[in-house]
């Protein structure tokens, strides 16, 4: 792999320049780009929301919470009602996800990402151009898994944080009370299956009873469908803070597409991770760097 080169200042100002003449532009949105519009996952969002838990079981993070087996399914669901309200119903703190939709919304474009937040559409995405591959907070679905199915969560996860003694405030804040929380949810929220009774799990990839529900699979049609109508066009393939923990899902086949298209160029934006590929080098952009300081340059 090759790190970043050239100038800062100078990349950004390449990278502007292709989003103006580009026929086309891919967009692959990583966890990194939720972590700058400030869906920190540590420090004084996860302690103002989790004081409790934390006391209780000394997490250090949000994320490894969400792996801990607590001592009752009532303690789960209080954990991840929490979790699910405030990275998925609340908006993120800085307005990231905004400024790439003004930016790119009157460019022939189409999303791919990681995520599971419900950022894009929050900020006026189009869903039709939208490719959630690994599930969304905002959906259940059956733990089994007995069928094909996603069901909105939205009213039980409210009545959850609700139960535990939080306030929703009228811009869906979850506001935490000077009284003492609850760390429990009673036991009558705990979503069940209405097909075959066993308990509902969140809609997230993390082993093979994911669900890919029909709108999973109809958004997939409609990416490969972009992707095959744009392939020789003068594309941009725009990684925004994509890791290595699922490289296949973005990473690699941007790099591969880039490869194959002698008209595309390929720039990946990211903190401290900011690569290319040998062979691909002369038409990749790589800008090390805050991807929302990053999108107020451009």
């Amino acid at each position: 792999m090759i790190r970043s080169t050239g100038n800062y200042s100078d990349n950004v100002r390449k990278l502007k320049k292709v989003l103006e003449e580009c026929d086309a532009l891919v967009i692959g949105a990583g966890a990194g780009l939720s972590t700058s519009a400030g869906f920190i996952y540590t420090g004084e969002r996860f302690e103002r929301y989790f004081s409790d838990f934390i006391e209780k079981y000394h997490f250090e993070d949000m994320y490894s919470g969400g792996f801990f087996s607590f001592e009752s399914r009532e303690e789960f669901w209080a954990y991840w009602s929490r979790y699910i309200y405030i990275n998925r119903y609340m908006d993120p703190p800085e307005n990231t996800y905004k400024k790439l939709h003004d930016l790119v919304k009157d460019k022939d474009h189409f999303v791919i990402t990681t995520n599971v937040d419900h950022c894009f559409q929050k900020a006026g995405f189009d869903r039709k151009r939208l490719f959630y591959t690994q599930g969304d907070y905002g959906l259940f679905q059956c733990s089994k898994p007995c069928h094909e199915k996603t069901y909105d969560n939205k009213e039980t996860i409210t009545e959850m944080v609700k139960a535990q003694g939080f306030v929703i405030g009228e811009k869906e804040e979850m506001i935490v009370p000077e009284t003492s929380l609850k760390m429990e949810v009673p036991n009558t929220l705990i979503p069940v299956c209405p097909v075959c009774g066993e308990e509902m799990t969140m809609n997230l990839r993390s082993d093979d009873r994911f669900v890919e529900d029909e709108g999973w699979h109809e958004a997939a049609k409609r990416y490969s469908r972009f992707l095959e109508s744009h392939r020789n066009m003068k594309i941009l393939y725009l990684e925004l803070g994509v890791g290595f923990n699922t490289p296949g899902i973005i990473k690699y086949p941007f790099w591969n597409m880039t490869a194959e298209n002698q008209n595309s160029v390929y720039a990946c934006v990211n903190y401290k991770e900011a690569f290319t590929i040998e062979g691909i080098e002369d038409r990749s952009i790589c800008i090390n760097g805050d991807i929302s300081e990053i999108l107020n340059e451009l």
